[in-house]
């Protein structure tokens, strides 16, 4: 599968009860696999790859972490064919009570912006009820939003629809939204 067509929806799951790194399968709209991510544990640097089929034969992007330990990190999306698509950069502080990342270009400039769903949800999961699936939108300068990605309830699978029903134009590159929900789960993973 492709990662660069327009499909408008997918859905991530973590595998459940691994105990080293984590595995993830991305579905496309139709049921089929899109996609198997591998994140290896014990990394001091992040270094997430995504391959096109759970055999790991073609690698199709790779989400890296820039430094060891850093509070507003970055990490880089670059597909191994044609180069760097563009990074994320968690916003420090601000990610503290809410979660919230820069969507940055090739060049590092700023584009956009991923924002968990509202200040109160996010403190009743922090504080009060892990149990309340999360919610992120991607929203580009211009205000509009392009990606819904969306947790779904489930105790015992991690379940995350990623919606580009709101970019029927395709102005957001598919692989930045997966690699954002790669991102989201793994961050999640290890805070749980």
């Amino acid at each position: 599968m492709n990662l660069t067509q327009q499909c408008v929806r997918y859905e991530l799951h973590r595998q459940f009860a691994k105990l080293v790194g984590a595995n993830f399968r991305i579905y496309d709209d139709h049921g089929g696999l899109a996609a198997f991510v591998n994140q290896k544990g014990f990394k001091l640097k992040e270094d997430i790859r995504v391959y096109s089929d759970e055999n790991k034969t073609q690698e199709s992007l790779m989400i890296q972490a820039r430094q060891v330990l850093d509070f507003s990190a970055a990490y880089d999306v670059v597909d191994p064919q044609a180069g760097k698509v563009g990074a994320f950069r968690r916003k420090g502080w601000s990610s503290m009570v809410r979660d919230e990342w820069e969507v940055l270009d090739q060049n590092d400039v700023q584009i956009g912006t991923i924002i968990e769903d509202s200040q109160l949800m996010a403190l009743i999961r922090r504080f009060l009820v892990k149990w309340v699936p999360q919610n992120f939108d991607m929203i580009m300068h211009d205000g509009k939003r392009v990606c819904d990605l969306r947790q779904q309830f489930n105790p015992f699978v991690y379940k995350m629809t990623i919606d580009f029903s709101d970019d029927p134009d395709g102005n957001l590159d598919r692989r930045m939204g997966i690699a954002a929900a790669v991102l989201l789960a793994a961050i999640e993973g290890r805070q749980q």
